[in-house]
């Protein structure tokens, strides 16, 4: 696990483009955080990394949202689900049991018991009396992902 901070939302964006810039195909990453505090603006940043071209908005009333970019990326934003039945309903299960691409998991800690064997998992939050500053901790569930969030770790920090 490693923390980094960011002082403005321009510095968020550019975090999240060093993220995408080392990410693999195959990854999910759950994002959690409270409303406003940057889930979807990290997501947008990624996927423009990613090549996506166009508009790039929150699913939060239709879900799940896919784009191509050089690879498929899917986005689900689970805030409005109030069952884990409901997951199965949107295809869920589908796209993160064998992700092709990467997924995007915003409100994850909602189904905890749905989320895959392993994840990235990224916890964005307003730094207290700071409008713009945010505390984003990256962290891995399972194996699976523990080299490249050391990989990540000092590719970002790389540039402090």
């Amino acid at each position: 696990m490693f923390t980094h901070i960011t002082q403005s939302p321009y510095e968020t964006v550019k975090l999240a483009e060093k993220v995408a810039q080392r990410i693999r195909e195959g990854t999910v990453v759950c994002l959690e955080g409270d409303l406003g505090a940057g889930k979807t603006l990290f997501v947008q940043s990624m996927a423009r990394t990613l090549g996506v071209q166009g508009e790039v908005t929150s699913p939060t009333f239709n879900l799940m949202n896919i784009y191509e970019g050089f690879c498929p990326i899917v986005h689900f934003d689970l805030y409005r689900l109030t069952t884990e039945e409901e997951l199965e309903d949107i295809g869920f299960y589908e796209y993160t049991d064998f992700p092709e691409g990467i997924v995007f998991i915003e409100w994850a800690e909602k189904f905890p018991e749905a989320l895959p064997e392993n994840y990235v998992l990224i916890k964005i939050e307003r730094i207290k009396d700071s409008r713009n500053m945010r505390r984003i901790d990256f962290d891995c569930v399972g194996e699976e992902h523990e080299d490249f969030l050391n990989e990540l770790e000092e590719f970002v920090h790389s540039g402090d």
